[in-house]
């Protein structure tokens, strides 16, 4: 694929320099509010666990509730969900600035509201990341995600420093009712956009059934498993720095809230190097590659950073840490997005966040577990090894490159005539396809098919089988079940270019004549004497009774 060498021609497209603007002040906003969260909870506890638990009760609730949110994301007006979600987190975060206002915070009720925040965060994603290939296209889409990741990393260079002054000046509360009113601006820019949705002539997929069809599709798509999975190894080794940052800075360089929030500005400025980049190194490395780097990267900023006594050269090394963290995170994103059909991108980049966010959620708490009893030093050097050994697994488990595959719709099922009578919701249904084989091409006939059924399997299909006639041992039948009519039209409409190949592999095997016979069935038990089949002849007149 043919990528831009400036991610920053995006910014022609209006609705998209809009949104990134106004989530620019919300992303400060966040940051603001994540500096006084963690160092408020330095000062009402002296557990390193809790501490670090800060980060967890951010990442946590995108773990638990990411899935429903791709769900809704893939169902539902993606712009009403984001201003629920930002409406949501707007009285949390005004909650939160009044209690604090107060005095009234413990570490559990902050972590609570952390949380919430979370919840939002979680509501949030899905549907924004889906939007970038609503608003401009695949093509730019590699690059939206990086200026969405710069956009965020820019006011990570310089949210933190003003959250830590905002904090050591008038204390947590302000930097909490900054966030606050970091909100609005969004709120009104998604009140203003009114996007063209997509339509159907299906009716919308029931909630339960959609949660499942996202998890049955990243489950039988290779490529999905193992981006989630080397963003799972990356999320749970990279968060100790984050984490345990705080302690590090207050512990081991002796910093306050400003020296904290200027090294976490070192970051976000490394950060936007990392995104600036980005399509550079894409160009001239694969993705595996790319990947590789940003966790040697990180492993070997989360070592000097464990050991270093010096505060010039801990800032230093976060910028390392920073534009890893942007190179990985901006590459698992994308990659998710362009190697699945927009049908289904919401769950797929759901279940993505909660590989990659629970891998944060669980390492915030183990590495803070780790120091509670080793110190931080400790426990970032041996993230330092975890992230080694996430870089070393993608020599078995390479990321594949982008624009590989070709997933826009096939677009060439239509729905058969049907004599039968017949409503959307009538089921089961059986289908079941013939071929016939020729015995020197049983080989690739049967390689074929191991393809065609994880495709069939992916898309919904169910009870899916392969049998050979006893009689006759050329002839093959495909058969499987979907339990309505409606599932049978969506689940042929799911197919994309790229699975056309194995059909087409598997047409040019059929030796019978004409195309492999399609048998399309509907299940009875039992046939009441008093049931009415209403037939219909081609013209469209009733036969029967």
């Amino acid at each position: 694929m043919a990528e831009r060498t400036s991610p920053l021609g995006v910014f022609r497209n209006p609705t998209f320099r809009a949104l990134w603007s106004a989530a620019l002040v919300s992303n400060l906003g966040t940051l603001i509010q994540a500096v006084g969260a963690s160092w408020t909870m330095t000062s009402l506890t002296t557990s390193h666990a809790l501490v670090a638990l800060v980060q967890a009760s951010t990442t946590l609730p995108i773990t638990l509730f990411a899935i429903v949110s791709g769900a809704l994301a893939d169902s539902f007006d993606r712009r009403r969900i984001m201003l629920i979600a930002q409406s949501f987190m707007l009285v949390v975060s005004v909650g939160l600035a009044v209690t604090a206002y107060l005095g009234l915070l413990t570490p559990w009720l902050l972590l609570s509201f952390t949380f919430l925040i979370g919840c939002g965060t979680a509501l949030h994603n899905p549907s924004w990341q889906a939007s970038m290939g609503d608003i401009i296209g695949k093509e730019d889409l590699p690059s939206a995600v990086v200026v969405n990741s710069m956009g965020f990393n820019l006011m990570r260079s310089v949210g933190p420093a003003i959250g830590g002054a905002i904090v050591a000046a008038a204390g947590a509360a302000a930097a909490f009712a900054a966030n606050a009113a970091s909100y609005f601006l969004l709120i009104a820019t998604l009140s203003r956009w009114h996007p063209e949705r997509a339509r159907s002539t299906l009716p919308r997929e029931d909630f339960t059934r959609a949660m499942r069809a996202g998890l049955r599709y990243v489950s039988m798509s290779p490529h999905l498993v193992r981006i989630m999975g080397r963003g799972f190894l990356f999320g749970i080794a990279a968060v100790a720095v984050l984490a345990l940052l705080p302690l590090v800075a207050r512990g081991q360089l002796g910093s306050g809230a400003l020296g904290y929030g200027v090294m976490l500005g070192f970051f976000g400025v490394g950060a936007i190097g990392g995104a600036l980049s980005n399509s550079r190194l894409r160009a001239r490395f694969s993705n595996e590659v790319v990947v590789r780097g940003a966790f040697a990267g990180f492993a070997v900023a989360a070592f000097v950073l464990g050991i270093s006594p010096i505060y010039a050269l801990s800032c230093a090394i976060l910028l390392v840490a920073g534009a890893s963290w942007v190179l990985a995170l901006s590459l698992f994103n994308v990659s998710v997005q362009l190697t699945t059909p927009r049908w289904v991108v919401g769950r797929a980049l759901s279940v993505y966040q909660v590989a990659t966010f629970g891998g944060m959620a669980s390492g915030s708490w183990l590495w803070g577990s780790v120091a509670q009893v080793h110190g931080s030093g400790t426990a970032l050097m041996i993230a330092s090894g975890v992230l080694v050994l996430g870089g070393l697994v993608g020599l078995r488990y390479r990321l594949p490159q982008l624009g590989e595959l070709n997933l826009d719709p096939l677009d060439r099922f239509r729905e058969p005539p049907l004599r039968l009578d017949i409503q959307p919701r009538s089921g089961p249904i059986m289908v079941m396809v013939d071929y016939e084989i020729a015995q020197q091409d049983l080989p690739a006939f049967l390689a074929a098919m191991s393809d065609r059924r994880r495709i069939r399997k992916r898309d919904g299909a169910q009870q899916w089988a392969l049998l050979r006639d006893l009689e006759n041992p050329d002839l093959w039948t495909e058969s499987y079940h979907v339990p309505t009519w409606t599932d049978y039209v969506r689940h042929n409409q799911r197919r994309t270019q790229a699975d056309a190949e194995v059909y087409e592999r598997l047409l040019a095997l059929h030796k019978g004549p004409g195309k492999p016979r399609v048998h399309r069935m509907i299940e009875r038990q039992t046939v009441p004497a008093e049931e009415r089949l209403r037939l219909k002849d081609p013209t469209g007149a009733v036969l029967g009774p």
